[in-house]
C-alpha cells in the first residue's frame, strides 16, 4: 500500500482533536457494523464517552454485542464508557403523521378546500422515503442533544446513506422554495381581500421557517471536516470498490467530509502456505490485484486493513480485538 502519503486511523484521529461525529458506510456485508462498533470501542478506551448508534433499518447491533440496544441507549456491558443505540424509527413516524395531518388541516381550511386531511397523510406516508426521512429526524435530534463526547454512526449500505446524510442540503433546498411560494400565496390573498386585514397567523410559515433552521444546523454539522468524517469500508474485491468509486464523489459535492477507505477481510498471505487448498490460493492471489487497484485509487485515503478472521466477530472480546487492529 502506499502507506508513505497516507495516515492511519490513530494518526487521522489524533489529526482532527474536535472530531466528534464519524460515519461508517459501504455496499452491504462488508463489515460496516463490526468496524463502526470497533471505532467506538477504541474511543471509549481513549476516555470520551462514546454513543454507538445504527441507522440501519436492519440493525445488527444487538447481535453483534449480544444485548439488547433496541429503542434506547444503552451501557455497552464490559466496555465503559460506551453506550449503544438501535434508533426505533416508529415512535417519530407516527408523531410525524400527527404534524402532517395538523398542517394539512390548517391549508385545507386556509384555502377553503373541502377533503379529510387523513387522505392526504396516507399518501403522504406510504413513500417508502418517509422511513428514511423519520430515521434523519432521529439521527439529528440525537446529534442536537449533545449528550456525548463522540458520536459512532452505523449507516445502512452506501446508497441509503448517501441520501440520509444528502436530506439536509436536499430539504434547506426544498423548505426555501416552500417559503416563496407561501409569501407568493399569501401576497396574492392580501390582494385579493376585500377587508385588507392584517395577517393572519400562519402556522405553516412558521412550521417552514422552524424546519429550515433545523435543518441548516444540521447542514453545518455534517459538512464541518473538523468534527465529522465519513468512512468507507471495502472489502479486497471488484463490486464494494466500484461502490466507493460510484458514490465517493457524490459525498464530496455534498460537503460530507470523508475521513477515509477502511480495507476489511483481508485474507493474510504469509498464513498462507503452497500446499494450501487452492481455493485459498486462488482467493490470496485474486484479493492481492484487487488491493492494488485499491492502492491505486484510494492509496493516501486508506486508514487500516484488517484480516479475515477465524472466527466471525460478536461479542465485546472480539471487538476489543478489532479497535486494536484499527487504531493500530
Amino acid at each position: 500500500m502506499n502507506a508513505q502519503n497516507a495516515l492511519t486511523m490513530r494518526e487521522f484521529m489524533d489529526s482532527k482533536p474536535q472530531m466528534k461525529y464519524i460515519f461508517f458506510g459501504g455496499k452491504g456485508g462488508v463489515g460496516k457494523t463490526v468496524l463502526a462498533g470497533a471505532a467506538a470501542v477504541a474511543m471509549a478506551q481513549r476516555g470520551k464517552r462514546v454513543l454507538l448508534a445504527s441507522t440501519n433499518p436492519v440493525h445488527s447491533l444487538s447481535g453483534m454485542l449480544g444485548q439488547d440496544v433496541f429503542g434506547k441507549a444503552t451501557p455497552v456491558e464490559g466496555v465503559p464508557n460506551l453506550w449503544a443505540h438501535e434508533i426505533d424509527t416508529r415512535e417519530t413516524i407516527e408523531r410525524s403523521k400527527q404534524e402532517i395531518k395538523e398542517k394539512i388541516e390548517w391549508f385545507l381550511k386556509y384555502a377553503e378546500i373541502k377533503g379529510r386531511a387523513d387522505e392526504f397523510v396516507e399518501s403522504a406516508t406510504m413513500n417508502p422515503a418517509f422511513e428514511e426521512s423519520a430515521m434523519f429526524e432521529n439521527m439529528i435530534e440525537i446529534m442536537f442533544k449533545d449528550e456525548y463526547d463522540f458520536y459512532v454512526f452505523d449507516t445502512a449500505p452506501t446508497a441509503n446513506a448517501r441520501r440520509l446524510l444528502g436530506m439536509s442540503s436536499v430539504y434547506s433546498l426544498w423548505v426555501n422554495k416552500m417559503m416563496q411560494s407561501r409569501k407568493e400565496a399569501q401576497q396574492m390573498k392580501l390582494k385579493l381581500s376585500f377587508s385588507r386585514k392584517k395577517e393572519e397567523e400562519d402556522p405553516l410559515m412558521d412550521y417552514l421557517i422552524s424546519f429550515r433552521d433545523r435543518m441548516e444546523r444540521a447542514k453545518v454539522l455534517l459538512t464541518d471536516p473538523e468534527k465529522t468524517a465519513f468512512f468507507f469500508v471495502t472489502l479486497p474485491e471488484a463490486l464494494p470498490i466500484a461502490v466507493i468509486k460510484r458514490f465517493i464523489n457524490w459525498f464530496e459535492e455534498f460537503g460530507i467530509p470523508i475521513g477515509g477507505v477502511v480495507v476489511n477481510m483481508r485474507i493474510d498471505p504469509s498464513q498462507v502456505s503452497e500446499q494450501a487448498d487452492e481455493f485459498v490460493r486462488n482467493r490470496v492471489k485474486m484479493q492481492a490485484e484487487y488491493m492494488e487497484e485499491i492502492d491505486r485509487l484510494f492509496g493516501p485515503m486508506v486508514r487500516a486493513v484488517l484480516p479475515l478472521f477465524e472466527t466471525e466477530i460478536r461479542g465485546i472480546d472480539m471487538l476489543k480485538r478489532t479497535a486494536s487492529l484499527l487504531f493500530a
